[in-house]
């Protein structure tokens, strides 16, 4: 009994220490950025463009072209990731071929982000010509997001009791009828929260648009203008010492734009979560 008290003890020392260790280590990096970073944010900095390749003025068109690569890359992905994981949850029954495609999921989810770089600079950039662009930067991040938005997306579907579907089609509903319309609502907390997380990667990438995007710091206004994220604009910042202290004021900014769409994944889980219930 002891022996069995003191390994109870000791796992649950061991559980909270990693978890205090995790959020310290979060908070360090977090004030970290912050610190640094805060002292150089104002409202000229955030409103303003870049002058002398960003060793001054501000990171305005960065914030707008991380917005719209990521939001193009969305309307990309969303539709796609969710009807494969329609297909793959609601409408197949195992097989090969399904393993076969579900294993390519799995494989494209942990392929390095400069493959997709060099696959987007290769086939989108230059053998279809769309030159570094919005556009060709929003497919490669599409690509890269695509596998978070089905998994993720496959698994809420999962978690949705089958008495909903039988109690459906006992109703004289169609298939299609009993997953859009009873089925997905009950699952939207995780469709949302799939569409959340993969902003949230989307919007931290770098070396994918690094190869596509390209680096202009101007204002996009067409899918085939170039554009500079400020993944990026840090990235060049940094690596070539044109300003640290800008480095740091855009890494805050990005950092606590993260943490926003991270935050709104978890209220819409929440809300949505209730409404079911």
């Amino acid at each position: 009994m002891k022996k069995r008290n003191l390994a109870q003890r000791t796992a649950f020392l061991l559980i909270g220490a990693s978890a205090v260790i995790t959020f310290a280590l979060f908070a360090l990096i977090l004030g970290y950025v912050l610190i640094k970073g805060m002292a150089n944010i104002n409202w000229e900095f955030l409103t303003t463009y870049p002058a002398l390749m960003g060793r001054e003025g501000g990171i305005f068109p960065t914030i707008i072209g991380t917005l719209v690569l990521t939001g193009v890359a969305l309307l990309i992905a969303v539709p796609l990731g969710v009807a494969a994981a329609i297909y793959l949850s609601e409408y197949t029954k195992g097989g090969i071929g399904i393993r076969i495609i579900r294993f390519a999921i799995e494989s494209l989810a942990g392929i390095p982000s400069i493959i997709y770089g060099l696959f987007g600079f290769a086939f989108l950039v230059t053998f279809l010509k769309l030159g570094f662009s919005v556009l060709s930067g929003a497919i490669a991040l599409a690509l890269m997001v695509l596998p978070i938005i089905i998994r993720t997306t496959e698994e809420a579907i999962r978690t949705v009791p089958d008495d909903y579907r039988q109690a459906s089609l006992a109703l004289g509903a169609t298939r299609w009828q009993t997953t859009s319309r009873v089925v997905l609502p009950a699952a939207l907390p995780g469709v949302v929260t799939a569409v959340m997380l993969a902003s949230g990667r989307a919007v931290g990438e770098t070396a994918a648009v690094w190869l596509t995007a390209g680096g202009a710091l101007k204002l996009p206004f067409s899918l085939h203008d170039p554009t500079r994220p400020m993944t990026l604009h840090l990235y060049y910042l940094a690596a070539e010492g044109l300003s640290l202290e800008r480095a740091y004021a855009t890494a805050a900014v990005l950092l606590v734009l993260v943490l926003v769409v991270y935050s709104l994944a978890i209220f819409f889980r929440q809300k949505f979560g209730m409404k079911r219930r």
